[in-house]
């Protein structure tokens, strides 16, 4: 009897997989056709392997109570593939759910046409002009975004990397060699899943097919885009060196730059600092100079937001918890900043964070409400956000996890709040997570009107993606969301 049901097992999981295997050319097709992502509860399955599509799968008992059936979800998928969708979204786990909740009177087909109406293309539509995006600066923010990108490309993505800013290191060929190893291998987030190789003579490197052209410069306003064929360009300036709107204006004033994106908190009040998902309906296409916050401001705003929506902030602090960065040292030596020069590695470090200001530009309503701190520690990615808030109105911590984990799952925000409850985690565990932040269900603590709440962020990939997104939303290429 044993061996029959664990045979049972057996041809059970080599089904899903097969399932998984059928599923993925249809992914692929309609990303890189229409630019159509599909997601499964939340849980992004575009480039996953068979294993991810499963675990995406199974992740319909949180969300809904029970996995969703594999062998629906691909009949479905097969219709969406057929049917002519101008670029979007789409969360194949609430489709499916909702179709065989509510509308199994209905065929697929029938249901997909009606719910999908709204998303049929139009003809004018189908126009293949992508933007250009140029790189300034190459370190993790750069490369991580670059990655990203590359991943990214295909007939609908429309963002194009084309060319990366960097100083010169001496040597062109030595310089660019160097660059692509960065490029390859990255000991946080693995190696490069793809082919690199070097023209050095046209001073490129190409990625998975992207040309991309590396200009060497010391300063952004001698640069003539043009000259290497790029037009109407985005620029994002990685290097956090200049910061406010005489600096960052060195860009938009160079031939073939539209605008410019600053992944840095700004100085001044002229530059709108944007969260993705919270504020960026801010954007206006006239902007020619952006700033996308910091990576603890984009972790710490959307479950803020969310908090004093529903039970109001009265005061709070937040406390970082940051893995080192490059600004401090390796071993003890000077440094310009208050103990940033002792050793990263071997220390934990106080030091200031300007994210609980960062938060009032962003969220007014919190203005003066927030104070603010942060501590370095040896760990080389994936920080956490510990928010001690006293609130308006009394509330339970299942309360509060029962509003992120719907927040999480069922709202406009999904991208920017994960949810875990897992006792288990650790900071390792979120490398390469994709949102803002994600919120610690199992350390999560209430008294009465006051609440504690963890929350994980990949300060690099999670802050990553949320430039991205913003990059989508600058040029005008955001996508449309459809929540069933």
């Amino acid at each position: 009897m044993g061996r029959q049901v664990s045979q049972q097992h057996l041809d059970s999981w080599n089904h899903k997989q097969a399932i998984a295997e059928k599923m993925i050319p249809l992914l692929g097709s309609l990303y890189r056709g229409p630019s159509v992502v599909i997601r499964v509860f939340g849980q992004k399955i575009m480039n996953a392997s068979t294993i991810s599509i499963i675990k995406a799968h199974q992740h319909g008992e949180l969300v809904v109570g029970s996995a969703l059936d594999m062998d629906e979800s691909f009949k479905m998928l097969m219709l969406i593939e057929k049917m002519h969708l101008k670029q979007c979204r789409l969360d194949l786990g609430k489709l499916c759910h909702e179709y065989l909740s509510k509308h199994s009177d209905k065929t697929q087909q029938e249901y997909l046409e009606h719910r999908l109406a709204d998303l049929l293309k139009e003809s004018s539509s189908n126009s293949d002009d992508s933007h250009d995006v140029v790189l300034y600066g190459f370190g993790r923010i750069g490369r991580i975004l670059a990655r990203l990108m590359i991943d990214r490309t295909g007939t609908g993505a429309k963002l194009r990397l084309r060319g990366v800013v960097v100083r010169s290191k001496g040597d062109i060929e030595q310089d660019l060699m160097k660059r692509a190893e960065l490029l390859r291998r990255d000991s946080v987030h693995g190696e490069f899943d793809g082919d690199i190789s070097v023209d050095v003579e046209r001073r490129a490197i190409l990625a998975n097919g992207n040309f991309i052209q590396f200009i060497y410069s010391e300063s952004p306003a001698t640069i003539d885009y043009t000259e290497y064929g790029i037009k109407d360009a985005l620029v994002v300036d990685n290097t956090g060196i200049w910061k406010d709107e005489e600096g960052l204006g060195q860009h938009t004033s160079c031939n073939g730059v539209s605008k410019v994106l600053l992944t840095a908190p700004a100085k001044g009040d002229n530059i709108k600092n944007i969260v993705y998902g919270i504020n960026d309906s801010l954007i206006e296409a006239s902007d020619t100079i952006l700033c996308a916050a910091s990576c603890t401001t984009n972790a710490i705003v959307p479950p803020l937001k969310v908090v004093h929506d529903k039970y109001g902030i009265v005061s709070g602090h937040v406390e970082t918890i940051h893995s080192y960065t490059n600004d401090q040292n390796l071993i003890d030596n000077y440094h310009k900043a208050e103990r940033r020069g002792r050793s990263a590695p071997l220390n934990m470090v106080i030091t200031s964070t300007g994210a609980a200001k960062a938060v009032a530009k962003v969220l007014p309503e919190l203005s003066g409400v927030l104070t603010g701190n942060a501590i370095r520690v040896p760990t080389p990615n994936v920080s956490m956000a510990v928010m001690n808030l006293n609130l308006a109105t009394e509330v339970t911590a299942e309360e509060m996890n029962a509003t992120f984990r719907a927040i999480s799952y069922h709202s406009p925000l999904q991208e920017q709040i994960g949810f875990t409850y897992s006792t288990e985690v650790v900071s390792s565990d979120l490398v390469g997570s994709t949102h803002a932040g994600v919120v610690d269900g199992g350390a999560t603590i209430a008294d009465g009107s006051r609440v504690v709440l963890y929350v994980w962020y990949d300060n690099e990939a999670g802050y990553s993606n949320q430039v991205i997104r913003m990059m989508q939303k600058v040029v005008g290429l955001s996508m449309e969301s459809l929540e069933a």
